[in-house]
């Protein structure tokens, strides 16, 4: 009745792809911002904006995952309580009367 679930890690390629693409992304964007026939102040104002979106994902992954792993350990303490009311319940074990005091 144990199914604690198994704790995924990533490989180093993974790890390394997910880097790589990020690189790529932010550099190919920070390369159109700036080649981009525009004023200094447009540039400028969307490379801000490129900032300000990345720090924002990074956030809400890190929120997301902070709550999936709060609702992790929650979910595994009430499957512990739950697996030690079921060792400690015997429906064939006699009870025993209580003493009138």
């Amino acid at each position: 009745m144990n199914e604690t679930p198994v704790k995924q890690q990533n490989t180093g390629a993974y790890y390394g792809q997910a880097v790589a693409s990020f690189g790529v992304a932010i550099s190919a964007v920070g390369l159109g911002i700036y080649n981009l026939d525009a004023d200094a102040w447009v540039r400028a104002f969307l490379g801000i904006s490129v900032l300000y979106l990345t720090t924002s994902a990074f956030t809400l992954a890190k929120v997301v995952r902070d709550r999936q792993e709060a609702e992790q350990i929650v979910s595994r303490v009430d499957q512990a309580r739950m697996e030690k009311i079921m060792t400690d319940y015997d429906p064939y074990r006699p009870q025993t009367p209580k003493a009138a005091g």
